[in-house]
């Protein structure tokens, strides 16, 4: 029942978005970041629904260290559809995603991921990956947070909660070339809602930890140049704590 209210309600509220985005994309001729940020806090409005139709109940920890005026990297770890609904519903502002190519394909959803920054990626394609970062770079620099999932896709190893994939470097030029700070976030419990049991929605009580900031300039520069390494040992230890907590 619960999957079914979910799916009715995502629909409806695509239907009531579209001619929502179009009056925006007036407004945002004018002004474009009055345009950006209403549709945001819609959008988060939307996902928090969705949350509380799930029964999912949300624990977060660190969000004092996000930074709230200026653009970041959030670099997040991947378990599940649903570390998106979570995450963005907290994003204090204007945040891309860069999701996989196929995602954007989808009608309506696509056009609307779009519009709000987010960007998709062919994971085959190294001159097309390439493109995405360089746009990402412009967008972090115009003042707008990137996040991204740098296993490049879903953990699904239920066995070890702590550890994840290999974080690949190539997205953390992203941090190289714009200075930003990067944001370590630690997720769980969001393939309990989904993924587990596709496609029936389960509630789950999902963890989210978000690191201290991370000044890429501070570091040496043999670190610089093995940031997904680096990353990636930051997001386990946090992974490990909530584990223990």
């Amino acid at each position: 029942m619960k999957t079914i209210i979910i799916v009715l309600f995502v629909a409806l509220f695509l239907i009531v978005l579209l001619p929502i985005m179009g009056v925006e994309w007036i407004i945002g001729k004018r002004n474009p970041y009055k345009a950006d940020i209403s549709q945001l806090r819609m959008v988060q409005w939307a996902f928090r629904v969705v949350l509380f139709l799930s029964g999912s109940k949300v624990v977060v920890k660190g969000y004092e260290n996000v930074p709230k005026e200026e653009a970041v990297l959030y670099v997040c770890n991947h378990r599940g559809f649903f570390d998106v609904v979570a995450t963005y519903s907290l994003c204090p502002g204007l945040t891309g995603y860069i999701s996989k190519d196929s995602i954007g394909k989808v009608p309506i959803l696509g056009m609307i991921m779009k519009r709000l920054h987010c960007l998709f990626i062919k994971r085959d394609d190294m001159k097309q990956s390439m493109k995405v970062i360089l746009t990402a770079i412009e967008k972090v620099k115009s003042g707008i947070s990137i996040c991204i999932f740098p296993e490049g896709t879903r953990n699904k190893d239920e066995q070890h909660l702590e550890t994840v994939l290999p974080f690949k470097d190539g997205s953390f030029k992203i941090a190289q070339k714009t200075g930003c700070k990067i944001i370590p976030v630690a997720i769980s419990g969001t393939a309990e809602v989904l993924e587990n049991h596709f496609p029936w929605v389960r509630k789950s009580e999902i963890h989210i930890t978000y690191g201290n900031p991370i000044d890429i300039t501070t570091l040496d520069k043999d670190t610089q140049k093995k940031m997904g390494a680096y990353c990636q040992s930051i997001v386990e230890n946090m992974l490990q704590e909530d584990l223990k907590a």
